[in-house]
C-alpha cells in the first residue's frame, strides 16, 4: 500500500491528501446499515470537499449545513431540479444545524421553508423577523463527557426551560418539529447517549402532553471513528441507540442524526514529505512541508492526535515531527515512533486524516494546503 501511495506522491507531489470514494461509500453503508430507522444527514462541516457531498449525494445522504455557503455547495445538486421537487429536496433533506444563524441567511432561505435548530429566546426574534416560513428544533444541553471535542458550554438550552422556549416559539406564531442534542464529536462514552435520549424523552412527552405534536428527534453527531484499536465500535454504540429510540419514541417519530467524522475520517490518508532535519537536545527532529496550520489543524481545533508511519527501515526512537512555518507552535508531536535515520526527501504517511483536517487549513505563511487526489469516484 505504501509503495502505491509513494507512487502517487512523486506523480502529483506533496502533500497530497488521497480521498477513498469507496471507503466514503462503506461508511454511508455501515451507518445506514446499522441504524435503519435513523435518516443521516452529513455535517459538512467536517470536510466540505466537494466531491465528498456529490459522492453522499448520490448515496442518497441528507446535509447538515451550518452556514448559506455550505447550503449552497448541496445546492448545485438539485439546481436543476423542477420548483416543487427542489422545495421539497430542501425541507426533508437539508437542516441548518448551527443555533445561531445571522439575518442575511435567515432571509435568503426564508423561500424554502427550511428546517433549522435554535436554543434561545432572541434567536426565536430571529427567526420569526426573517425567515418565518421555517420549521423549528429546539437544541438541548446534554451531558458530554469524554468526547474529544465538548459542545454543551457553548450549545443546547437547559432541559428546564425547553417546554418554554416551545411554547414560546408557538406563540411567535412560528412551529416547532422536534428536538434535538449533541453529546460531542468522538464520543466514546456511550452513556452520553443514553442520558441524552432519556432527557431529551421527557421533554418529548411533556410537549405532546401539552397539545404540540412533536415529529422530529435529532440525536446529533459524535459517532467514534476507529482511530486506534482501543476505540470503541461504532456498532455497539448503534445497537444502544435503537434500543433506546426503540423504548423511548414511538414509531411516527421520525429520528434523524448529523455524522460528520464518521463519514469521512477514515476515507483519507496523507502522504507528506521531509523538508529538514536537526537533532536538538538528543531527539530527532522532521520537519516536513505540512503543518497545524494546513492539513494537521485538526491537532489544534479538534484535539486529535496524529499518527505517522514510514517505509523506511531504521533503529526506531522517539521523534519530533514539526511543520514548515516560521512559527514555533507549528508541532505536530514531540512523540512519534519513528526511524531516527530518515532523510531529506522521504515520506510520512498519515492515516484517518479525512476529518477536520483540509477543511480548517490556512495559507499561513503563504505555504499552499495539501493537494487533493480522489480515488474511486
Amino acid at each position: 500500500m505504501k509503495d502505491k501511495l509513494a507512487a502517487l506522491a512523486r506523480r502529483h507531489g506533496t502533500p497530497l491528501l488521497i480521498i477513498d470514494h469507496d471507503r466514503i461509500r462503506r461508511n454511508y453503508r455501515t451507518f445506514t446499515g446499522c441504524l435503519p430507522r435513523v435518516q443521516a444527514y452529513y455535517a459538512v462541516k467536517a470536510n466540505s470537499n466537494q466531491g465528498i457531498i456529490k459522492t453522499l449525494f448520490e448515496q442518497g445522504a441528507s446535509f447538515d449545513v451550518a452556514s448559506y455557503n455550505e447550503f449552497m455547495q448541496v445546492y448545485e445538486y438539485i439546481s436543476h431540479f423542477e420548483d416543487k421537487d427542489k422545495d421539497f429536496y430542501i425541507w426533508d433533506k437539508i437542516i441548518f444545524s448551527n443555533t445561531i444563524k445571522d439575518k442575511e441567511t435567515l432571509s435568503r432561505i426564508r423561500r424554502y421553508k427550511p428546517l433549522v435548530t435554535y436554543d434561545n429566546e432572541d434567536e426565536i426574534r430571529k427567526i420569526k423577523d426573517h425567515c418565518d416560513t421555517a420549521g423549528l428544533v429546539l437544541r438541548l444541553k446534554v451531558p458530554d463527557i469524554g468526547s474529544q471535542v465538548e459542545l454543551s458550554s457553548k450549545f443546547g438550552a437547559e432541559p428546564g426551560d425547553a417546554t418554554g422556549l416551545i411554547e414560546h416559539a408557538f406563540d411567535a406564531g412560528l412551529t416547532v418539529e422536534g428536538l434535538s442534542f449533541h453529546v460531542g464529536s468522538q464520543c466514546t462514552n456511550f452513556d452520553n447517549y443514553a442520558v441524552a435520549l432519556e432527557i431529551t424523552s421527557e421533554v418529548f412527552h411533556e410537549c405532546r402532553r401539552r397539545g404540540r405534536h412533536l415529529k422530529i428527534v435529532d440525536i446529533g453527531g459524535g459517532f467514534p471513528v476507529p482511530y486506534d484499536p482501543q476505540a470503541p465500535r461504532f456498532e455497539k454504540l448503534a445497537e444502544v441507540i435503537d434500543a433506546e429510540c426503540a423504548r423511548l419514541f414511538p414509531q411516527d417519530v421520525d429520528i434523524i442524526a448529523e455524522p460528520g467524522r464518521f463519514m469521512v475520517a477514515t476515507a483519507a490518508v496523507l502522504v507528506s514529505e521531509i523538508v529538514g532535519r536537526a537533532r536538538r537536545d538528543g531527539k530527532m527532529f522532521y520537519y516536513i512541508n505540512d503543518g497545524v496550520y494546513h492539513t494537521f489543524s485538526g491537532v489544534v481545533y479538534d484535539h486529535w492526535i496524529p499518527n505517522f508511519q514510514s517505509d523506511k527501515d531504521g533503529p526506531i526512537e522517539v521523534c519530533a515531527v514539526v511543520g514548515p512555518t516560521c512559527d514555533s507552535f507549528d508541532k505536530i508531536s514531540l512523540s512519534e515512533q519513528l526511524p531516527g535515520n530518515l532523510q531529506i526527501g522521504d515520506y510520512l504517511y498519515t492515516e484517518n486524516i479525512g476529518a477536520y483536517s483540509v477543511v480548517s487549513s490556512t495559507r499561513f505563511n503563504g505555504f499552499d494546503g495539501a493537494k487533493i487526489l480522489h480515488v474511486n469516484t
